[in-house]
């Protein structure tokens, strides 16, 4: 069963929805960067690889979004 992030993913490549992919990506990166410079006696490996596997699967949804697009140019108008 896929989970979330990947379910959240698929819905915006079905509805050809760039802008939704590249907020959710903007938004895992931020966490990535604010767990990744925090410090201290609690451990953030564990959070920052589900947040890392979660921007994989981000992008793979926007290669997936960019090889479904037309090539620009490529539309002809009758």
């Amino acid at each position: 069963m896929p989970n979330a992030i990947e379910q959240i993913v698929d819905a915006y490549v079905r509805l050809k929805n760039r802008r939704g992919l590249d907020e959710l990506m903007m938004h895992r990166q931020r966490l990535a960067v604010d767990l990744k410079s925090r410090s201290g006696s609690f451990d953030f490996s564990l959070p920052i690889g589900k947040i890392d596997e979660e921007i994989a699967i981000i992008e793979a949804g926007l290669a997936r979004l960019a090889a479904d697009a037309p090539e620009l140019g490529a539309t002809r108008f009758r």
